[in-house]
């Protein structure tokens, strides 16, 4: 059954088309996640589907009776309205007989009262209702149901605008990055549940991990232009890895017919007969087809990062509170070069005061932090950008100079380090108010970037960001040198980049995990459910829970070495691909010979190590 249409529609802004004439359905029981670069009109299209915009042509057709909910970014709430008074607030029937047996609970005097409305719950059947809406109220942590909107947090705001969806059903969900300002217990919650119900979506999300397990359906608009795959993302990567090669292989033919239909329009002369004049007509259909080829934008990232000391950061007994919640107590950590660790806990278990105080914005209660005299960190926070008034894009690029240092010596301008962060000399004048989310966390990157740190900390660098560039910033941080230390609720992310974890369980407890989120999530289903409270969990550095015969530092040299090899491999693969070039010189032979040299020695070093450490779990 059909549920909603979108046929043909187009939309511009001044110059700039977003998109032209593109058309797609959405249909009963469908999950569908929509794909796009950042600024290619996401927002703008779910703006369309929900009536809040309108397109320059053609139409969106929903079905007539499909109830439909939006949870856009910026949730639209009753700042007077209580968490309880603005679920309440929809025009669901049975909401209203739940908060009609919900006041009669608090009178239990009025025993007609209650009467009524036990036999009205009994009518509608809201029992089940009742339970589920309260599961959901508790895994969103929306707990204390009488707190004003106006004292929430922008985060609690979008649970709540979440929870109220959830709670009244509608036949179509459309979702703007549902799983921004969630922990990973609500992400994986909400995963489930989605999973579970029979539910109509349509959304827009970064996690791939929710696209994964959630969708069965992708439709990506890609340079204008709608594509439809229907299966997961494991499916779409696939299938657009297929669909790029042939357009490719296609656009490779027309290439060279066109050479050879060049020289035979060159031949021509001027006077055409019939059948000349058609084969010139067709010419020009190849042309244009061997001039398709598509380039792709890809942001670059570098660093010229500055030279790490033996000391790097050191946290000796450290304690902090505010007022009676503990998030640090009596803790004390050596970070070692090159570590790469990802945090994970609930919300207000304390990882931003973690990472405030390793930054030295934030000053402890008592202990003491250490940092070592070559250390630069640097502190990609969610806050991010706090432009001056009417300033543009490239100025706040400036403020860090004309010119910008780069490896080995090079140097570039400001204007050509925005362009290798796909803002173009148009777009760099633009005033930074007018850019996207994901615009204004590709910037903030930039300058984060731009200072050559040796220390990256990135508090939830995932946020916005669309899928290529994700991509990007993995593999620059595959290939970071310096210490990593990252909050992030994105899984995918974190399982590629993290070698070990610092799980916060609150209350000050901080636990050190040997591998990535998956192995984490691996361990905690493999164990029972603690009843004990949370301060009671096994902390795996202190008993010794060992991978085989490994200790705890080796566990982490293990996980590293595997990514390293990894690494290298892909290096040697690069640098034998060189040596296919027939145009090569004797020097550059002669170059990437010694480089390939280098990296089969280091190889081969880290392959010891590695049988090494094997053979002992295998012990």
């Amino acid at each position: 059954m059909n549920y909603l249409s979108v046929e043909n529609i187009s939309k511009s802004f001044g110059a700039r088309t977003l998109f032209e004439n593109i058309s797609f359905g959405i249909n009963k029981d469908q999950k569908v996640a929509f794909v796009a670069k950042n600024g290619s009109g996401k927002t703008t299209i779910l703006k369309i589907l929900t009536g809040s915009d309108s397109p320059d042509s053609g139409q969106v057709v929903m079905r007539k009776g499909i109830r439909m909910e939006f949870l856009s970014q910026e949730p639209s709430l009753q700042d007077e309205l209580t968490i309880e008074e603005s679920i309440f607030a929809s025009d669901s029937p049975i909401l209203h007989v739940i908060e009609q047996y919900e006041k009669a609970l608090e009178n239990p005097e009025d025993a007609d009262a209650y009467q009524d409305a036990f036999e009205k719950m009994e009518l509608h059947n809201a029992w089940d209702f009742e339970t589920q809406y309260k599961q959901i109220l508790s895994k969103l942590k929306m707990e204390d149901l009488k707190l004003k909107v106006k004292f929430l947090s922008g985060g609690q705001k979008k649970r709540l605008a979440l929870a109220i969806i959830l709670i009244n059903k509608p036949d179509l969900l459309i979702l703007d990055e549902p799983t921004n300002h969630l922990d990973l217990e609500m992400i994986e919650w909400l995963e489930n549940y989605f999973a579970k119900e029979n539910i109509t979506l349509f959304m827009v999300t970064h996690d791939r991990f929710f696209l994964e397990r959630v969708c069965n359906e992708i439709v990506e608009l890609d340079n204008g232009v709608l594509y439809t795959y229907k299966g997961n993302y494991s499916y779409y990567l696939e299938k657009k890895e297929e669909r790029l090669a042939a357009e490719n292989a296609s656009i490779d033919k027309a290439q060279n017919l066109f050479v050879k239909e060049l020289s035979w329009m060159r031949r021509q002369p001027k006077a055409r007969t019939t059948k000349s004049k058609s084969r010139q007509d067709d010419f020009y259909v190849i042309k244009e087809k061997a001039q398709s080829r598509r380039v792709e934008h890809q942001v670059e990232l570098e660093i010229n990062m500055e030279r790490i000391g033996s000391k790097i950061i050191e946290l000796h007994k450290v304690s902090k509170k505010f007022g009676d919640r503990v998030m640090l107590d009596n803790y004390s950590y050596t970070f070692n070069k090159g570590e790469r660790i990802g945090i994970i806990g609930k919300n207000g278990t304390g990882k931003s005061t973690y990472l405030n105080i390793l930054a030295q914005s934030l000053a402890p209660d008592s202990g003491k932090v250490v940092v070592g005299e070559t250390i630069k960190i640097g502190y990609y926070t969610q806050s991010g950008i706090n432009p001056k008034p009417g300033q543009k894009v490239i100025d706040i690029i400036k403020e860090y100079g004309e010119q910008i240092p780069l490896t080995k010596g090079r140097m570039i301008s400001a204007a050509q380090l925005l362009e290798r962060f796909l803002f173009d000399r148009k777009k760099q004048y633009d005033f930074v108010e007018k850019l996207s989310g994901g615009e204004l966390k590709r910037l903030y990157l930039c300058t984060v970037l731009i200072q050559n740190p040796n220390f990256l900390i990135l508090d939830e660098p995932t946020n916005d960001l669309d899928i290529v560039t994700l991509n990007v910033l993995e593999s620059f941080l595959l290939d970071y040198p310096g210490c990593l230390l990252v909050v992030s609720h994105d899984r995918y992310f974190m399982d590629k980049i993290v070698d070990h974890l610092f799980v916060f369980r609150g209350e000050g407890v901080i636990e050190d995990f040997p591998g990535n989120y998956s192995d984490f999530r691996a361990y905690e289903d493999s164990i029972e459910p603690e009843k004990e409270e949370p301060k009671e969990k096994v902390n795996w550095k202190d008993n010794q829970v060992k991978k085989g015969g490994l200790n705890f530092n080796e566990q982490k040299e293990y996980q590293r070495l595997e990514r390293d090899i990894k690494d290298l491999e892909r290096k040697k693969e690069t640098i034998e691909a060189k040596f296919l070039d027939v145009s090569l010189s004797e020097e550059a032979i002669e170059k990437n010979s010694k480089e390939l040299e280098k990296v089969l020695k280091e190889m081969e070093t880290k392959e010891e190590r590695w049988f090494e450490l094997a053979a002992k779990i295998e012990e």
